[in-house]
C-alpha cells in the first residue's frame, strides 16, 4: 500500500472526517461504506452570466465502490440521494467524487 493509500485510509476512517452511508447500486444490494462529504456550492458560467447552486459531492473509496454510476443511490443520515452525472477518479485512483441529488 502507497503512503497516499494508507494516507486517504485514514481520512476516511477518522470520525470527524469519515461518515458512514449505504451504497445501492441500481439493481444491487445495499452495502455499507464510508464516505467523506463535500457539500460545497458550485458557480457556474453561463454565457454572460453566472449561475450559483447549491451542491452535494461526497468522495467515496474506489476500494468499496469500484464502478459508481449516475442513478446508483446513497443514504445518509437516513436521506436519500441518487447520483447525479460521471463520477470523477483522483490521480491515484483511489477516491471518486460525486454529485448528488435528493431522490
Amino acid at each position: 500500500m502507497s503512503a497516499f493509500a494508507a494516507a486517504v485510509d485514514a481520512l476516511f476512517a477518522d470520525p470527524n472526517i469519515g461518515r458512514d452511508a449505504v451504497y445501492i447500486a441500481d439493481g444491487g444490494a445495499p452495502v455499507l461504506v464510508r464516505i467523506v462529504a463535500r457539500r460545497a456550492d458550485a458557480v457556474t458560467d453561463f454565457g454572460d452570466a453566472r449561475l450559483w447552486s447549491e451542491t452535494t459531492r461526497i468522495d467515496l473509496r474506489v476500494a468499496e465502490v469500484p464502478t459508481p454510476r449516475p442513478g446508483d443511490r446513497i443514504e445518509i443520515d437516513g436521506d436519500a440521494f441518487l447520483i447525479q452525472g460521471e463520477p470523477v477518479r483522483d490521480r491515484e485512483r483511489l477516491v471518486w467524487t460525486v454529485t448528488l441529488r435528493l431522490a
